[in-house]
């Protein structure tokens, strides 16, 4: 990159501080770790659309800024790591928009991304089913063709945010299995949530909290306008979209705002020992690997390259980060002075440390993906 680009993006970077601390003070919210699962907040997804930090890499043609992959990691960077409430158009943004842009059609284009951008399309992702969750293979969700379109049946599960959204974009299966190409017969379907046969059932966690759906299907028509790419190129279209899900900040920084508040903590505190330093600085130092990483699959997405091995491995590296992040914090807290807001937020990781390894596939089957994408089986 140029010193022009650098530049460039460290204006970026402090415009979107400037924007985040202006509007925390003016609408009171408080930073929380997992924020893009738990952050709903449809306000605050408008005004930050409105302040054009939304839908950054889509085209000026649709309503975007088209800017590359750096100036979005630059802007999610600064989101995650404050901890804002960007959940409700999170998956619009980060995995809708790549996804039209490369296989919709422009009708799809025309009508959709300019909400996406204005950070008013909430959007779901229905992959994961009973019985097939990191193994999207074995889903059997059908989709039968009929006059104009497609009948829909089957259930999705662990679908983030359904009961908010607007539409699901759905994987089913178009053909029968075939056992020697598995991955064979797939495609993907916008589902407008208001469809009649569309059934929203909640998940709620132990907490109470309520972020996860059961989507059920029961003979959804959906129409030849809402195919999403071409039939049959389902698995193709959801692994590329998968990079997108695997590989960006908030796969190392779902608990930033923790760390970033257990450090402030440590400051205003008394004399820090040399183990607890230790531990704090090989924390920090993990991070900034990850995120060199993290930065490599961006620049190959900007560079039109296939980064699924790479992001495969920042998902499994930075959420494992993640979950031990939380178990230190643990060990150090007490130690601290008392703090509220730590405290709060040290429960709430608690709660979601074991979804980290396991959402956007298992950090056991990502080790697959790897070794395939190295040739080793």
């Amino acid at each position: 990159m140029s010193a022009a680009d650098d530049a460039e993006l460290a204006k970026l970077r402090l415009a979107v501080r400037d924007f985040l601390r202006a509007d925390r003070a003016e609408f009171g919210w408080q930073p929380a770790v997992d924020a893009w699962l738990a952050g709903w907040d449809e306000g605050f997804s408008a005004r930050l659309g409105a302040a054009g930090f939304v839908g950054l890499t889509i085209p000026r043609r649709y309503g975007g800024h088209e800017l590359g992959h750096l100036h979005r990691y630059v802007v999610t960077e600064e989101l995650i790591a404050s901890g804002a409430p960007v959940a409700a158009h999170w998956s619009a943004d980060r995995q809708v928009a790549p996804s039209l842009l490369t296989y919709g059609t422009e009708e799809q284009r025309v009508r959709l991304l300019p909400k996406i951008v204005a950070g008013r399309l909430y959007s779901s992702i229905g992959m994961s089913e009973h019985g097939a969750g990191s193994d999207l293979a074995a889903v059997t969700t059908k989709a039968t063709r009929t006059d104009g379109g497609w009948l829909l049946s089957g259930t999705k599960v662990w679908t983030s945010g359904a009961h908010h959204a607007h539409q699901v974009v759905v994987l089913a299966r178009t053909s029968p299995p075939d056992p020697k190409h598995r991955h064979a017969g797939f495609s993907q379907f916008l589902v407008q949530c208001a469809t009649p046969g569309v059934r929203i059932e909640p998940i709620i966690l132990m907490s109470g909290a309520h972020h996860f759906n059961e989507v059920i299907l029961d003979e959804v028509f959906v129409t030849d306008a809402d195919v999403l790419g071409e039939i049959g190129n389902g698995w193709h279209q959801v692994t590329s979209e998968l990079s997108f899900e695997r590989s960006g900040p908030e796969r190392i920084l779902s608990t930033g705002p923790l760390l970033l508040a257990t450090i402030r903590a440590l400051g205003a505190g008394s004399a820090t020992d040399d183990r607890t330093a230790a531990a704090v600085g090989d924390l920090l130092a993990q991070l900034i690997s990850l995120r060199q990483l993290s930065l490599t699959v961006a620049r190959t997405l900007t560079d039109g390259g296939d980064a699924a091995n790479q992001a495969a491995l920042v998902k499994d590296l930075g959420t494992r980060f993640e979950a031990e992040s939380v178990e230190l914090i643990d060990d150090l807290i007490e130690a601290l002075p008392v703090n509220p807001e730590l405290t709060n937020m040290l429960d709430t990781a608690w709660l979601h440390k074991p979804m980290f390894t396991l959402r956007g596939g298992t950090n056991e089957v990502l080790r697959g993906v790897i070794a395939r994408g190295m040739g080793l089986r």
